[in-house]
C-alpha cells in the first residue's frame, strides 16, 4: 500500500496544494480567505511545505501593496499526486 505524506495530510495543507495545482501562483491573501484561517496559521502550513520543497513563495509589489505569492513546485505536485493515489488506494474497498 502506498504511504500518505505527513507534510501534506493535515486537511488545511492538503486543500492549499489541491488550490495552487489550478494556478501558477496564487497570493497570499487569497489562500488565506479561501481556507479561512489567519496569516499565522498559513503562515505555518506554507513554511513547513516550503521546508520540503512543496512550494515556493516570493515577495512582490500588487497595487501599490508589499504581497505573497505562493506556488506548487514540481516536487510539490508529484508529492500531491502520490497523496491522492494513497488516499484512493486507502479508501478503494471502503464501501
Amino acid at each position: 500500500m502506498a504511504e500518505l505524506d505527513a507534510a501534506i495530510h493535515s486537511p488545511a495543507r492538503l486543500k492549499l496544494m489541491t488550490m495552487l495545482t489550478a494556478v501558477s501562483e496564487a497570493e497570499f491573501s487569497t489562500l488565506r480567505d479561501r481556507l479561512d484561517v489567519s496569516d499565522s496559521v498559513l503562515s505555518k502550513h506554507v513554511a513547513a511545505l516550503s521546508d520540503v520543497g512543496y512550494v515556493t513563495s516570493r515577495k512582490g509589489v500588487h497595487l501599490q501593496r508589499r504581497t505573497t505569492w505562493i506556488s506548487l513546485t514540481a516536487v510539490g505536485r508529484k508529492a500531491l499526486s502520490a497523496h491522492v493515489a494513497a488516499l484512493r488506494e486507502l479508501i478503494a474497498g471502503v464501501e
